[in-house]
């Protein structure tokens, strides 16, 4: 006879979060941990060793195995619908571009959970990095699920804020051994307390907020912004750049990025009244500054800032902090900076590749700004008429300080 088995997580995605972060966090929390991908040659080595190591990139590294777990292709749908019926609580991280298949497969899952189970609740913990993504999954669960479906009292939808750092690997270590991950020290699992219809899951790393609005916020407008501004601005300096690291030891990208960051965290104080002091916001991005300069991460700029359609996009780490900075009238000029810089941002990969969007971006827009920040990002020349001004003096600048006709002092001003 089937039954709710209450420590079983069920994992759609085996990618570098699930694996490194939230498989890792529910494994040694005590849930046997069943990972669903489409990728079939991962969840075969997945069944076959039953275990996998988490690499904490630090001073000295760490391993951390990975035990309890096992593997379900996706492919093999009516399994996967027999294991989210069944689970304890399920999680998704697989990436906006994957989550339609998802959606498909949770709804038959949800059906047969009611039809074994009744009314049982099922808490999905959404690892993604998108702002709304609860009411997303809702709207999209709700197409698919039948109009009498009691979407309300059975599905918990746990929104999440992801701060945790994975870089890319070198294919000789993905040789080596294709389910070992590298990761960051830094292990905190933000979601949204609201959000559970069971109880909280008692696991060390887990934090649950009140107002997770706020925190997926912070994460986006703090922690990816710096990312990319240092990424954009670091590019700029020295396209021979490697590595975010190499950016930041450089003083001035530095403080620049800093400002940046201290721009996005006044728009966050105002936005969020009550929930962000200035001391928590500048502690946090002088820890996140310290996190980025990791040399052991060996984090790439070319992963930081490439995906151009999305990083530069209306509602995204630069543009989104700069809409929402003109709607507060709060400054905006460092962030402003970075974003037009990322309109000339042509890192390349291990292989000297670009991402072929990214090409297609550049080629479009790097030297028509102007259509750019319409485009891309959204802004609009009788709304953000200061801006566009702005932005043309800006570009100039930049010009300057990349033909090294100007000092990226000029910037700190």
């Amino acid at each position: 006879m089937k039954m709710i088995q209450s420590n079983k997580l069920v994992l759609f995605g085996a990618g570098k979060i699930g694996r490194s972060f939230i498989g890792q966090l529910f494994s040694r929390g005590g849930y046997h941990v069943v990972f669903v991908d489409v990728y079939k040659p991962l969840i075969d080595e997945i069944n076959r060793r039953k275990n996998y190591n988490v690499i904490i990139k630090a001073d000295k590294d760490e391993v951390l195995n990975i035990s309890n777990i096992r593997g379900v292709y996706a492919g093999d749908e009516d399994e996967v619908v027999i294991e989210v019926a069944t689970a304890g609580i399920v999680a998704v991280s697989v990436g906006q571009n994957g989550l339609k298949q998802i959606f498909r497969l949770l709804v038959k899952g949800l059906i047969q959970r009611q039809k074994l189970f009744g009314n049982h609740p099922l808490d999905i913990i959404i690892a993604e990095n998108m702002r709304n993504a609860d009411e997303h999954f809702e709207s999209e669960l709700l197409k698919e699920l039948p109009v009498n479906f009691p979407f309300h009292q059975m599905v918990g939808l746990i929104e999440t804020s992801i701060g945790k750092m994975v870089p890319i690997m070198k294919p000789e270590d993905i040789d080596n051994d294709m389910l070992q991950i590298f990761a960051e020290p830094y292990n905190t699992l933000i979601l949204n307390k609201k959000g559970f219809k069971n109880q909280i899951p008692a696991i060390n790393g887990l934090a649950p907020k009140e107002n997770i609005k706020a925190w997926v916020d912070r994460k986006l407008f703090i922690h990816n912004l710096g990312h990319a501004v240092t990424a954009y601005i670091g590019f700029l300096y020295d396209p021979s750049f490697i590595y975010i690291y190499e950016a930041l030891a450089v003083k001035e990208i530095f403080l620049f990025a800093k400002a940046a960051m201290m721009q996005a965290a006044g728009i966050l104080k105002i936005k969020y009244p009550g929930e962000f002091t200035h001391d928590d916001l500048t502690e946090h991005i002088d820890d996140l500054l310290y996190r980025f300069k990791n040399k052991a991460l060996g984090d790439t700029i070319f992963r930081v800032g490439c995906d151009l359609t999305r990083k530069l996009s209306a509602e995204d780490r630069l543009a989104g902090a700069i809409h929402e900075a003109f709607e507060l009238n709060l400054p905006y000029d460092k962030i402003l900076t970075a974003l037009i810089a990322g309109f000339q941002f042509k890192a390349t990969d291990h292989n000297g590749k670009m991402m072929v969007a990214d090409e297609t971006i550049i080629n479009k827009y790097e030297n028509n700004i102007i259509m750019g920040l319409i485009n891309i990002c959204g802004f609009s020349v009788s709304k953000h008429q200061t801006l566009f001004v702005d932005a043309g003096i800006i570009k100039n600048e930049l010009s300057l300080i990349a033909s090294k006709r100007m000092s990226l002092k000029s910037l700190l001003k």
